[in-house]
């Protein structure tokens, strides 16, 4: 079954990083140790009643560690919500050393186009430039 994604957000990217944030609020931080660099994680948009809305990003057990910081969940969290799908993979993993809104970076990719579903997901954003 094919599923069309709706129209993308005009003048945003369909590729991105992000830091994570949130990660020490209510407990999430204990689930920090399970992720690692290169580990797919699920992007989830919070349902429609909430006043200020997010996009948390959940470990593949479910739990979640956090949420994309409130600019990126402006544009990214209706266009979800009307059925568009953003993958996440961890970039970058650290712990207690480094302030906690930069301990998970993320590749987000926005797809336009319906996967198949047969396909295991793979990130696809360009290279930055000059790395």
């Amino acid at each position: 079954m094919t599923r069309t994604a709706p129209p993308f957000p005009a003048g945003q990217p369909t590729c991105f990083r992000s830091t994570v944030h949130g990660t020490v609020f209510a407990g999430r931080d204990r689930h920090l140790e399970e992720v690692s660099d290169g580990d797919t994680l699920r992007l989830v948009a919070d349902p429609p009643v909430q006043g200020d809305p997010e996009v948390w990003v959940h470990i593949e057990a479910g739990d979640p560690i956090g949420h994309l910081p409130p600019e990126i969940g402006r544009w990214l969290w209706p266009w979800m919500l009307g059925g568009g799908i953003a993958e996440a993979r961890a970039l970058r993993v650290r712990g207690a050393e480094v302030p906690s809104w930069r301990r998970v970076v993320l590749e987000v990719v926005c797809r336009t186009s319906s996967p198949d579903p047969d396909r295991v997901p793979v990130l696809d954003c360009p290279k930055p430039i000059g790395r």
